[in-house]
């Protein structure tokens, strides 16, 4: 039930962006207690790594489609680095899965690592992409470069 996000994972289309929408979710029910949002954002990191190797063996299947923890606490993670804006999230959700699809190096080689390093650590290189893409993005719009959708 944990490592399929509360069996979002068994998702007949795309688990895995079912999956982020729930990281959204959690962050729009806790944007507003920062100390528990970090909290469970830690939560969901420590889980993860527990509980997606054992998944790996459950469903006999490297990094199986139906573990979305990682997509999870991914998504929330990058959710710590936005400004709460409705365009703004959602630029930080198409960005994160087009890189969690992508995974860009180093994120396809790490993805071939044993247990859950492979499931847990692939994601997180998608959100720090993601994090670089929206800091970028910020300076632009502060430089005039790009119209303002944060606010």
């Amino acid at each position: 039930m944990v490592s399929t996000g509360l069996y979002t994972g068994y998702s007949p289309i795309c688990p895995g962006t079912i999956a982020s929408i729930l990281g959204l979710l959690i962050y729009l029910q806790l944007k507003e207690f920062p100390v528990i949002y970090i909290s469970v954002v830690a939560l969901l990191f420590i889980t993860g790594f527990f509980v997606s190797s054992r998944a790996e063996d459950i469903f006999k299947e490297k990094d199986s489609r139906r573990i979305v923890i990682d997509e999870i606490a991914s998504m929330c993670l990058v959710c710590l680095f936005v400004k709460p804006s409705p365009a703004v999230l959602g630029i930080a959700f198409v960005v994160f899965r087009a890189f969690d699809i992508i995974k860009p190096p180093p994120a396809r080689r790490i993805e071939r690592c044993n247990g859950a390093k492979g499931v847990m650590l692939d994601d997180v290189i998608a959100a720090f992409y993601t994090i670089a893409v929206l800091f970028i993005l910020y300076y632009f719009t502060e430089a005039g470069i790009l119209p303002r959708v944060y606010r």
